[in-house]
């Protein structure tokens, strides 16, 4: 989410709505964006119905009830165009997600 918060500049001038969703409640989430200097991208809680938008993205993992670690774009009419999944010790490639984007511009 830093890398996400640090490159904020570029996504705006590609017109992206940045949003990162978890299971984890508001209030952790809020604490959690404090913690971290997030002042710009949104933290959205996937917590009720439980993981309920990571597993309409095919990403909730029942057995742990997290969410995978995952870069997903969505288009205007919330169709997944890009999604990648990473494995949990891994962060997310944000540069991959700009150069995708970039080449749809």
């Amino acid at each position: 989410m830093q890398s996400l918060e640090r490159r904020w500049e570029d996504f705006e001038k590609l017109g992206t709505v940045l949003l990162g969703i978890s299971v984890d409640t508001s209030p952790s989430k809020r604490a959690w964006a404090k913690e971290l200097g997030i002042r710009h991208l949104r933290l959205l809680a996937d917590f009720w119905p439980h993981g309920g938008v990571a597993a309409s993205l095919g990403l909730f993992r029942k057995a742990e009830g997290t969410s995978m670690r995952a870069n997903v774009i969505l288009d205007e009419s919330g169709r997944a165009i890009f999604v990648k999944v990473y494995p949990i010790p891994e962060l997310p490639d944000v540069n991959e997600i700009l150069a995708f984007l970039r080449e749809k511009a």
